[in-house]
């Protein structure tokens, strides 16, 4: 499979392109879509309340944790304690896990059923993670916009668009140096699920 980078080195500042891996077609259309039905009927989703700017809100999307035992994790004042894993979560992560070469021991489900459906601006970087946490995102569905803002200089931004199959893998000093979001879209948006392995210490 073909690395595409997308990062035009010409443009400003650019994004350290050893920093993020982009492989489009990761998963064939016919199993992405298969996938996003299963686990949009099958996995038992809750919209969490986290800790954001001092106030208790509501997520806008639907979350679910699965991982190894003891693979918990804690996010904006909320801890997650793991599901086991399923028969389709497991062969993805020895999937995912043999193509990267690199270890997985949870994921996070985000399920974004509509355009209002959105995550905030943050970085991966909880202690839990570790000092360069490798994270693995593979998107089933929707093709929604990724944005990137250095932490250093806001007017620094990188987008691409996260097409169904695609996988992203995220590493090195990324988390500590930038922050990323999925935007809110006006437009009409179907839904979208997104996996990011991870790997809890």
């Amino acid at each position: 499979m073909t690395q595409l980078r997308f990062f035009n080195e010409e443009e400003g500042p650019s994004f350290p392109g050893q920093l993020l891996d982009y492989y489009p077609g990761f998963l064939g259309e016919e199993r992405a879509l298969t996938l996003l039905e299963q686990l949009r009927r099958h996995t038992p989703w809750q919209q969490q309340s986290i800790r954001m700017y001092g106030k208790v809100l509501q997520t806008p999307r639907l979350t679910a944790w699965y991982g190894d035992k003891g693979s918990s994790y804690t996010f904006s004042g909320t801890r997650f304690d793991p599901l086991p894993w399923t028969v389709e979560l497991a062969q993805l992560r020895r999937e995912i896990a043999g193509f990267t070469s690199m270890p997985f021991n949870s994921v996070l489900l985000n399920y974004y059923r509509d355009g209002n459906d959105s995550v905030a601006w943050h970085s991966d970087d909880e202690p839990e993670l570790g000092d360069q946490p490798h994270i693995a995102s593979l998107s089933l569905g929707q093709a929604r916009q990724f944005d990137f803002r250095h932490k250093q200089d806001r007017r620094c931004k990188h987008s691409l668009q996260l097409t169904s199959g695609s996988l992203l893998l995220m590493k090195g000093d990324l988390q500590h140096s930038w922050e990323h979001r999925i935007p809110k879209s006006a437009r009409p948006m179907a839904p979208r699920i997104n996996l990011t392995f991870r790997m809890i210490h």
